[in-house]
Protein backbone atom coordinates (compact mmCIF):
# COMPACT_ATOMS: atom_id res chain seq x y z
CA UNK A 1 0.00 0.00 0.00
CA UNK A 2 2.91 2.32 0.69
CA UNK A 3 4.18 1.70 -2.86
CA UNK A 4 0.87 2.90 -4.35
CA UNK A 5 1.05 6.04 -2.26
CA UNK A 6 4.63 6.73 -3.37
CA UNK A 7 3.77 6.01 -7.02
CA UNK A 8 0.68 8.16 -6.66
CA UNK A 9 2.74 11.01 -5.27
CA UNK A 10 5.33 10.67 -8.04
CA UNK A 11 2.56 10.70 -10.65
CA UNK A 12 1.01 13.75 -9.02
CA UNK A 13 4.37 15.57 -8.92
CA UNK A 14 5.01 14.68 -12.56
CA UNK A 15 1.58 16.02 -13.58
CA UNK A 16 2.20 19.19 -11.59
CA UNK A 17 5.58 19.71 -13.25
CA UNK A 18 4.11 19.12 -16.72
CA UNK A 19 1.27 21.55 -16.04
CA UNK A 20 3.77 24.07 -14.73
CA UNK A 21 5.85 23.72 -17.90
CA UNK A 22 2.73 24.10 -20.07
CA UNK A 23 1.62 27.16 -18.10
CA UNK A 24 5.00 28.79 -18.54
CA UNK A 25 5.09 27.86 -22.24
CA UNK A 26 1.64 29.38 -22.82
CA UNK A 27 2.27 33.00 -22.05
CA UNK A 28 -1.21 34.43 -21.48
CA UNK A 29 -0.11 37.86 -22.62
CA UNK A 30 1.20 36.47 -25.91
CA UNK A 31 -1.98 34.46 -26.41
CA UNK A 32 -4.13 37.53 -25.79
CA UNK A 33 -1.97 39.56 -28.17
CA UNK A 34 -2.56 36.92 -30.84
CA UNK A 35 -6.30 36.96 -30.14
CA UNK A 36 -6.34 40.74 -30.50
CA UNK A 37 -4.46 40.50 -33.82
CA UNK A 38 -6.82 37.78 -35.10
CA UNK A 39 -9.88 39.75 -34.04
CA UNK A 40 -8.50 42.92 -35.64
CA UNK A 41 -7.99 41.01 -38.90
CA UNK A 42 -11.55 39.68 -38.68
CA UNK A 43 -12.83 43.21 -38.22
CA UNK A 44 -10.88 44.36 -41.27
CA UNK A 45 -12.43 41.53 -43.31
CA UNK A 46 -15.88 42.46 -42.01
CA UNK A 47 -15.31 46.11 -42.91
CA UNK A 48 -14.40 45.04 -46.45
CA UNK A 49 -17.59 42.96 -46.66
CA UNK A 50 -19.69 45.88 -45.43
CA UNK A 51 -18.05 48.25 -47.93
CA UNK A 52 -18.63 45.80 -50.77
CA UNK A 53 -22.27 45.31 -49.78
CA UNK A 54 -22.80 49.07 -49.56
CA UNK A 55 -21.19 49.41 -53.00
CA UNK A 56 -23.59 46.80 -54.41
CA UNK A 57 -26.52 48.65 -52.83
CA UNK A 58 -25.41 51.94 -54.38
CA UNK A 59 -25.16 50.25 -57.80
CA UNK A 60 -28.70 48.86 -57.42
CA UNK A 61 -29.98 52.29 -56.43
CA UNK A 62 -28.19 53.87 -59.39
CA UNK A 63 -29.66 51.28 -61.78
CA UNK A 64 -33.13 51.95 -60.41
CA UNK A 65 -32.69 55.70 -60.81
CA UNK A 66 -31.63 55.15 -64.43
CA UNK A 67 -34.65 52.90 -64.99
CA UNK A 68 -36.97 55.57 -63.52
CA UNK A 69 -35.43 58.16 -65.85
CA UNK A 70 -35.96 55.77 -68.78
CA UNK A 71 -39.61 55.32 -67.76
CA UNK A 72 -40.07 59.09 -67.90
CA UNK A 73 -38.16 59.39 -71.19
CA UNK A 74 -40.10 56.63 -72.97
CA UNK A 75 -43.37 58.01 -71.63
CA UNK A 76 -42.54 61.40 -73.11
CA UNK A 77 -41.59 59.79 -76.44
CA UNK A 78 -44.89 57.86 -76.52
CA UNK A 79 -46.82 61.03 -75.79
CA UNK A 80 -44.96 62.98 -78.49
CA UNK A 81 -45.49 60.23 -81.07
CA UNK A 82 -49.18 60.03 -80.21
CA UNK A 83 -49.60 63.80 -80.59
CA UNK A 84 -47.77 63.74 -83.89
CA UNK A 85 -50.06 60.91 -85.07
CA UNK A 86 -53.08 63.01 -84.09
CA UNK A 87 -51.70 65.96 -86.10
CA UNK A 88 -51.20 63.80 -89.20
CA UNK A 89 -54.65 62.25 -88.78
CA UNK A 90 -56.21 65.72 -88.53
CA UNK A 91 -54.34 66.78 -91.67
CA UNK A 92 -55.69 63.72 -93.52
CA UNK A 93 -52.39 61.78 -93.68
CA UNK A 94 -53.54 58.41 -92.29
CA UNK A 95 -50.39 56.51 -93.40
CA UNK A 96 -48.09 58.90 -91.53
CA UNK A 97 -50.44 58.84 -88.52
CA UNK A 98 -50.24 55.01 -88.42
CA UNK A 99 -46.41 55.17 -88.42
CA UNK A 100 -46.43 57.49 -85.41
CA UNK A 101 -49.07 55.34 -83.68
CA UNK A 102 -46.73 52.35 -84.09
CA UNK A 103 -43.85 54.41 -82.68
CA UNK A 104 -46.04 55.38 -79.71
CA UNK A 105 -46.86 51.70 -79.09
CA UNK A 106 -43.17 50.78 -79.16
CA UNK A 107 -42.37 53.62 -76.75
CA UNK A 108 -45.16 52.49 -74.41
CA UNK A 109 -43.79 48.93 -74.48
CA UNK A 110 -40.34 50.21 -73.52
CA UNK A 111 -41.86 52.35 -70.78
CA UNK A 112 -43.68 49.32 -69.37
CA UNK A 113 -40.46 47.28 -69.55
CA UNK A 114 -38.55 49.86 -67.50
CA UNK A 115 -41.45 50.19 -65.05
CA UNK A 116 -41.31 46.43 -64.41
CA UNK A 117 -37.56 46.68 -63.84
CA UNK A 118 -38.13 49.45 -61.29
CA UNK A 119 -40.80 47.33 -59.58
CA UNK A 120 -38.45 44.32 -59.50
CA UNK A 121 -35.57 46.38 -58.08
CA UNK A 122 -37.50 47.84 -55.15
CA UNK A 123 -37.62 44.64 -53.01
CA UNK A 124 -33.98 43.88 -53.84
CA UNK A 125 -32.95 47.33 -52.63
CA UNK A 126 -35.04 46.96 -49.47
CA UNK A 127 -33.46 43.57 -48.73
CA UNK A 128 -29.96 44.84 -49.46
CA UNK A 129 -30.56 47.84 -47.18
CA UNK A 130 -31.55 45.49 -44.34
CA UNK A 131 -28.43 43.38 -44.94
CA UNK A 132 -26.24 46.50 -44.82
CA UNK A 133 -27.81 47.58 -41.52
CA UNK A 134 -27.30 44.11 -40.00
CA UNK A 135 -23.69 44.03 -41.16
CA UNK A 136 -23.05 47.49 -39.72
CA UNK A 137 -24.59 46.44 -36.40
CA UNK A 138 -22.50 43.25 -36.36
CA UNK A 139 -19.35 45.19 -37.17
CA UNK A 140 -20.07 47.64 -34.38
CA UNK A 141 -20.51 44.69 -31.99
CA UNK A 142 -17.19 43.22 -33.13
CA UNK A 143 -15.45 46.53 -32.46
CA UNK A 144 -16.94 46.65 -28.96
CA UNK A 145 -15.75 43.11 -28.28
CA UNK A 146 -12.28 44.03 -29.51
CA UNK A 147 -12.21 46.95 -27.08
CA UNK A 148 -13.26 44.57 -24.27
CA UNK A 149 -10.59 42.07 -25.30
CA UNK A 150 -7.92 44.77 -25.34
CA UNK A 151 -8.92 46.01 -21.88
CA UNK A 152 -8.92 42.45 -20.51
CA UNK A 153 -5.52 41.91 -22.06
CA UNK A 154 -4.21 45.05 -20.34
CA UNK A 155 -5.80 43.99 -17.06
CA UNK A 156 -4.32 40.49 -17.22
CA UNK A 157 -0.92 41.82 -18.22
CA UNK A 158 -1.02 44.14 -15.20
CA UNK A 159 -2.00 41.26 -12.92
CA UNK A 160 0.80 39.09 -14.31
CA UNK A 161 3.38 41.82 -13.70
CA UNK A 162 2.06 42.31 -10.19
CA UNK A 163 2.21 38.59 -9.45
CA UNK A 164 5.74 38.44 -10.85
CA UNK A 165 6.79 41.37 -8.65
CA UNK A 166 5.20 39.76 -5.59
CA UNK A 167 6.97 36.47 -6.22
CA UNK A 168 10.30 38.32 -6.56
CA UNK A 169 9.62 40.12 -3.28
CA UNK A 170 8.77 36.81 -1.58
CA UNK A 171 11.83 35.10 -3.02
CA UNK A 172 14.10 37.87 -1.84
Amino acid sequence: MAKQTIFGRIAQLTKANINSLLDSAEDPEMMLDQMVRDYTNSIADAEDAVAQTIGNLRLLEQDMAEDKAAVQEWGNKALAASRKADEFRAAGHAADADKFDNLAKIALQRQLQYESEVTAAEPQIATQTQVVEKLKTGLQGMKLKLTELQSKRSELAGRAKMAEAQSKVQDA
